[in-house]
């Protein structure tokens, strides 16, 4: 299993979709970034602002990375873990 550490905090978490299938939002504000190692598999994609990844309870969470796009995909790139 390969791994990538990212300093993240928490925007939002998605808990599935209720009976209109309107998104259940929960909007959290975690205020301080925290050093994590990733599962690599659990990456959905990643944006300008956020890493999309799965969580338990088929739900996914939105997290703030803090570094550059530019840097996150280049520290990809150098792992082997990106195809251009």
């Amino acid at each position: 299993m390969k791994f990538i550490e990212l300093d993240v905090k928490t925007a939002f978490i998605v808990h599935g979709f209720d009976e209109n299938n309107q998104e259940v939002i929960e909007n959290v504000s975690d205020e301080a970034f925290v050093k994590k190692l990733i599962s690599i598999d659990r990456i959905q994609s990643i944006s300008e602002e956020y890493v999309l990844v799965t969580s338990s309870h088929t739900r996914v969470m939105y997290w703030e990375y803090n570094c550059s796009m530019d840097e996150l995909t280049e520290k990809l790139k150098t792992a082997g873990l990106l195809i251009v």
